[in-house]
């Protein structure tokens, strides 16, 4: 038995983490490819049982893992984006629920055949739409502003408020009907309301003060906040059931908005463990699903699902918005986004199998009917999400672009040279003269301090997709990089090669604490200077079948450096000494060069 779990865990582990591989390799929604993967491995093939595998703790692993995806989410609540879009918000997450509510019971009613009180119970499971596959979603599509916000505020928010319902009805249904409604129904919500927030509140002062006063040293620091977190879920759902979320995501919330202590570690843990527990989540949920359950799927649900697309989430949002400045365009869009996920899965299971064991038959039909919804939700939005926002005009351009910390002479050379070349980018520096010049050169510019704490908030990121970081001081390139690698990666972070690392090898900065090595080891900033003083200047090389990049790059003159390969999808690759490119047929090399540099080595 051991060792069926032992093979049975690895099993989910393995198929969990390939499906998001997968995903990434073909661009397809990571969603979507684990539930074909869960369904293939548990229904059809029967290669994992999740009931036999887990038995009684597979609801509470669900639980404590929707909770920690819950307060991850919580984590990336930000209220300088909320004083933008709260009026919208702030109606999806009343109004917009009450609709959404509603309209859903009244489909549930008259197609589904669940009766009255399942489908008040099913509409208000409905409400959620989490973050599960919200977030991984934006992610793929990347909206503009303030579509991208809009939808991840709703996301996390509604996850609580729809269990928050769900409990609600649920208790009203067993306590002997909708008569003791307005009794019942005051008590769970303003339970709710106090055990969330409160305890969520005095877990984030908590884990504040602890970091503040360094009381907990940096490799404890990860496992105390989760810690943390799952014990504030498991108090509060204890105290008032389903609360807990609403408690994990208000510590979320709390911490992120605190300008105290740092706590961008916590969120990149965080982030990877999401991913880890959604892989695993929805292959487990979606292996528990019947090949019977396809009996489900006949044309009374499918017109439930068509009113779901067609008419609940479009009232919702169109209902919601009256006011509001968003445009046309961008309405249409949230309209065609509500996918549901975990979190709609757990609650409908679990009360599933309550009211199931108090009699109601209709009950068996809440999770076929939930994954229905998953499913078609997952599979129609992931498919088409992205090529509506582009037909829509709302989808953020490609990150090709480039932001470049140092507006100093040959910077600027540089960015003009890519700007020509139909690139974005991005020029920053706090010497106001730098900027000047910049922008009377037609370039985009930010002036201010590129490490202080406001910076991000008033760069537009958009389209941005690496960062160069060319000022003569090196800690500031290292700084630049590391802040930067947190919001595109570390594999996008370049910065110049520290000035002192030819001449004192043992003042090198560590590979942890900066970006990657711009060009060539030797080639730093003194170095760059010296040859541009000297006559060297940035050329364009078109690559043909006729270029000969080993003689270019063999060239007597050693003062030629490559330093960006362009390529025909106007993609910047930058030279650097831990994976330099090779420039293909139809791209464009980017070269520091003398004047003496022979221009026909390209044609022969």
């Amino acid at each position: 038995m051991s060792e069926y779990i032992l093979i049975g865990l690895t099993s989910v582990l393995v198929l969990g983490i390939s499906a998001q591989w997968i995903a990434w390799r073909t661009k397809f929604p990571a969603i979507l490819v684990l539930l074909g993967v869960g369904i293939l491995s548990g229904p059809i093939t029967g290669l994992i049982s999740p009931d036999e595998l887990m038995g009684n703790l597979l609801t509470p692993f669900v639980s404590i893992s929707v909770a920690i995806i819950l307060f991850e989410g919580g984590l990336s609540l930000r209220m300088s984006e909320f004083r933008k879009i709260g009026g919208i918000v702030v109606k999806l997450i009343t109004i917009g629920v009450l609709v959404t509510w509603l309209l859903s019971t009244l489909a549930s009613l008259f197609f589904l055949d669940i009766g009255l009180e399942l489908s008040i119970l099913f509409g208000a499971v409905l409400i959620v739409t989490g973050p599960t596959v919200i977030m991984p979603l934006l992610r793929q599509v990347r909206p503009t502003e303030p579509v991208n916000s809009i939808l991840k505020w709703e996301g996390i928010i509604n996850d609580p408020i729809g269990a928050m319902m769900s409990v609600l009805v649920f208790e009203i249904i067993i306590s002997g009907g909708f008569s003791k409604i307005t009794e019942t129904a005051g008590l769970i919500i303003l339970d709710t309301l106090f055990y969330g927030i409160v305890l969520g509140a005095i877990a984030a002062g908590f884990m504040y003060i602890m970091l503040k006063k360094h009381w907990i040293p940096e490799f404890l620091q990860n496992p105390v906040t989760l810690m943390v977190v799952i014990t504030t879920y498991t108090v509060s759902d204890s105290l008032q059931h389903e609360s807990g979320l609403l408690a994990v995501t208000a510590m979320g919330v709390f911490l992120a908005n605190q300008k105290s202590v740092r706590i961008q570690h916590i969120i990149k843990f965080k982030e990877n463990l999401q991913v880890l527990l959604i892989s695993a989540l929805f292959i487990l949920l979606a292996a528990r699903l019947e090949v019977s359950h396809l009996a489900y799927f006949n044309l009374s649900s499918a017109i439930f699902i068509a009113l779901m697309f067609l008419v609940v989430r479009p009232a919702t949002i169109f209902i919601s918005a009256i006011g509001s400045k968003i445009s046309i365009h961008e309405k249409l869009f949230l309209a065609w986004m509500a996918p549901r996920g975990l979190v709609a899965a757990a609650i409908s299971a679990i009360f599933a199998l309550r009211l199931e064991a108090k009699g109601y038959e209709a009950a068996d039909k809440l999770v076929p009917y939930t994954f229905l919804v998953i499913i078609s939700t997952v599979t129609i939005y992931g498919l088409s999400a992205s090529p509506l926002a582009r037909l829509l005009n709302v989808a953020k351009p490609q990150p090709n672009g480039v932001i470049i910390i140092g507006a100093h002479t040959w910077a600027r050379n540089i960015a003009e040279t890519l700007h020509k070349l139909g690139i974005k980018v991005l020029l920053a520096d706090s010497n106001w003269q730098n900027i000047s010049f910049a922008r009377k050169s037609g370039l985009e510019t930010y002036y201010g301090n590129i490490l202080s704490e406001y910076a991000f908030d008033e760069i537009n990121l958009d389209g941005i997709g690496r960062v160069l970081s060319l000022t003569p001081n090196n800690e500031v390139n290292s700084l630049a990089s590391i802040r930067f690698a947190e919001e595109l990666g570390i594999s996008k972070a370049f910065q110049l090669a520290p000035i002192a690392s030819s001449q004192y090898k043992n003042t090198d900065v560590s590979g942890g604490l900066s970006g990657r090595t711009l060009f060539d080891s030797e080639l730093n900033y003194v170095k760059i200077t010296e040859l541009i003083e000297a006559g060297a200047s940035i050329k364009n090389i078109n690559v043909s079948e006729n270029f000969d990049f080993k003689t270019f790059k063999n060239s007597p003159n050693s003062s030629t450096f490559p330093l960006f390969v362009v390529t025909s999808i106007k993609m910047v690759v930058p030279y650097s000494v831990d994976n330099p490119p090779s420039p293909q047929e139809g791209d464009i090399l980017i070269a520091l060069v003398q004047n003496t540099f022979d221009d026909t080595i390209q044609e022969k």
